[in-house]
């Protein structure tokens, strides 16, 4: 129980700082200093979730973001293992992660410059909000612009990794199979809707962390800001 009290004192405590120190009688510390310190701390947490899920195994290996077939090729893979064919839609499958895994990297940049085009009355915003508010905004502000940046990025790292050609080979099994339905995939779409899903849930639990503990005050702003 004491922990669980101090652990929320300490919550409390670094918010506060933030938000309810008294700047006029400081010599130390600004709005600058404070809004700034917060965004330091929001940008240090995307850059690890985007180093985490923008390297090899970042999605293959992750249950919590893994990405499945989408749901239009789970038919095909269900008449494709009845007859012997479980490791192509195996293969497929991989490679969807894989392709995943070389496109996050793009998310960097427009993850910091949303964090600095943040106002000071963003971040009261988001304080006052629930656990996840920073994750939502990033979800309204960025969703589109990433979106049409990871599409070129997927749709060429489908064909490095061999996912094109992966499913035109599923296809082209399912397809000579009498009187299967007909089915039109649109991996790019579906992978970066999954991969920008796998950042946005990482996100959210960076941001959790971040409004118990600065990041252990990694830098001497956060340091300045957040130290006894």
């Amino acid at each position: 129980m004491s922990l669980l009290i101090s652990t929320a004192d300490a919550k409390e405590k670094w918010w506060k700082k933030i938000f309810n120190k008294d700047i006029s009688n400081s010599n130390e510390l600004s709005v600058t200093d404070m809004s700034g310190a917060f965004k330091q701390a929001l940008t240090i947490g995307a850059e690890a979730v985007i180093s985490q899920l923008g390297t090899e195994g970042g999605f293959s290996d992750d249950e919590a973001v893994y990405i499945p077939l989408p749901e239009n090729l789970k038919k095909v893979a269900k008449v494709l293992k009845k007859i012997g064919l479980s490791g192509q839609v195996d293969d497929l499958e991989l490679k969807l992660n894989k392709a995943a895994e070389t496109a996050v990297p793009i998310a960097k940049d427009l993850f910091i410059q949303s964090i600095k085009d943040m106002t000071f009355e963003d971040v009261k915003t988001i304080y006052k909000g629930a656990d996840d508010s920073a994750t939502q905004y990033f979800k309204e502000k960025m969703t589109t612009s990433l979106a049409e940046k990871m599409n070129p990025i997927v749709e060429n790292s489908l064909s490095a990794v061999g996912a094109i050609q992966s499913l035109n080979r599923v296809m082209d099994k399912y397809q000579n199979i009498p009187f299967v339905s007909e089915v039109t995939p649109n991996l790019t779409e579906y992978v970066v809707e999954k991969g920008t899903d796998g950042v946005f849930h990482y996100l959210a639990q960076q941001e959790s962390a971040i409004r118990k503990d600065p990041l252990k005050q990694t830098t001497d702003l956060l340091k300045k800001v957040f130290g006894k």
